[in-house]
């Protein structure tokens, strides 16, 4: 008998991320040890008719294995057969982040966000290295922004109830460039209810759909003349219940007209500073006029609304304000990308 085993005996540069295998030729396998330099096993699984054992814990980076198999023939005569390999020294690693958490109830409009921590070279690896499963199915794409930021989403709004999956298996593999996975990440997410908020630069009107039934009307103030709202489609983001918006934070001095106010009930719309938020100063404006430095003004009673009754994923959209379009960067502005532009994938 003989054996076929992976990788090669000598081999260098293994990457850690492919699982060791052994398997049998005309005979069985009887046993295995893989150790590492320290003599530590590798923990494996031998297959029921013993034709084959696969390692079942990853390998680690830059470091020296021997791989022992002992089978038996046909005549039983017992055969061993030992190999070493190393494994790469990566130039770097990359962590993975997943935007949504684990666990999460999001809404239909939320992407589902990859940002890696170091430039990706070679992205058709990294995207078929992210599971996506979702139930019931949906075709969707991948999109990347930059060398670092992968984005995937259907061509239209999730529907409510669907169950996503994201498993993404990058530890001990190549992006390019020497950068290699560092873990994986496995997250688990649900679609809640279709939540749209419809906000009208003309009538200052908020119409709130829940599932498609109107839920709630709500007076508004946009941005100003000056500083008019950007019209498109918006994804709700993050939520402070009490919060100071500084618009030096995004380039706007002081002395230029900027502002230092803290505000309640706020929830983030897009990296450049707009929210929904508490803004009882202008209620007298709320409905009738624009005012506001982008954000878009409500009274309390109806931001505190907005906020309980409102979710990371929600969509916002925006008509009439006079602004320009929604940049697709800023926040999730990915519905800004239409679906044909989208499957290209970005910057890839």
């Amino acid at each position: 008998m003989s054996f076929t085993t992976g990788p090669a005996d000598a081999a260098v540069d293994v990457a850690p991320g492919a699982p060791v295998v052994a398997k049998a030729v005309d005979g069985r396998i009887t046993s295995v040890a893989l150790t590492n330099g320290d003599g530590r096993a590798v923990a494996g699984q031998l297959s029921p008719d013993g034709l084959q054992w696969t390692s079942t814990e990853p390998l680690g980076y830059q470091k020296t294995y021997t791989l022992a198999v002992t089978g038996e023939g046909a005549d039983g005569t017992a055969v061993t057969k030992t190999s070493t390999f190393t494994t790469v020294k990566p130039r770097t690693l990359t962590y993975l982040s997943v935007n949504p958490l684990d666990g999460s109830t999001v809404g239909i409009g939320q992407p589902l966000d990859f940002n890696f921590d170091e430039p990706v070279a070679d992205k058709a690896a990294a995207e078929a290295m992210i599971s996506i499963t979702t139930e019931p199915h949906v075709e969707g794409a991948f999109y990347w922004f930059d060398d670092k930021k992968l984005h995937w989403r259907p061509q239209n709004y999730w529907t409510p109830g669907t169950r996503i999956t994201i498993d993404a298996r990058i530890y001990g593999k190549h992006v390019g460039n020497g950068v290699y996975g560092e873990e994986d990440r496995r997250v688990s997410l649900t679609i809640g209810d279709a939540v749209v908020h419809e906000a009208d630069g003309q009538s200052h009107q908020v119409v709130t759909k829940v599932n498609g039934q109107v839920v709630r009307t709500m007076p508004t103030s946009m941005g100003n003349a000056e500083n008019a709202t950007p019209t498109g489609t918006y994804v709700l983001m993050e939520k402070h219940d009490h919060m100071v918006m500084d618009s030096r934070t995004y380039g706007l001095a002081l002395d230029a007209g900027g502002y230092v106010t803290p505000v309640d009930w706020a929830f983030r719309m897009s990296h450049s500073g707009i929210f929904f938020h508490s803004a009882p100063w202008s209620i007298g404006d709320q409905g009738h006029r624009n005012v506001s430095h982008g954000c878009l003004n409500l009274s309390p009673e109806n931001a505190k609304w907005v906020f309980d009754n409102s979710k990371q994923g929600d969509v916002v959209v925006v008509t009439n304000s006079g602004g320009p379009a929604l940049e697709p960067t800023d926040g999730y502005g990915d519905w800004q990308i239409p679906w044909d532009q989208w499957v290209k994938g970005g910057n890839r």
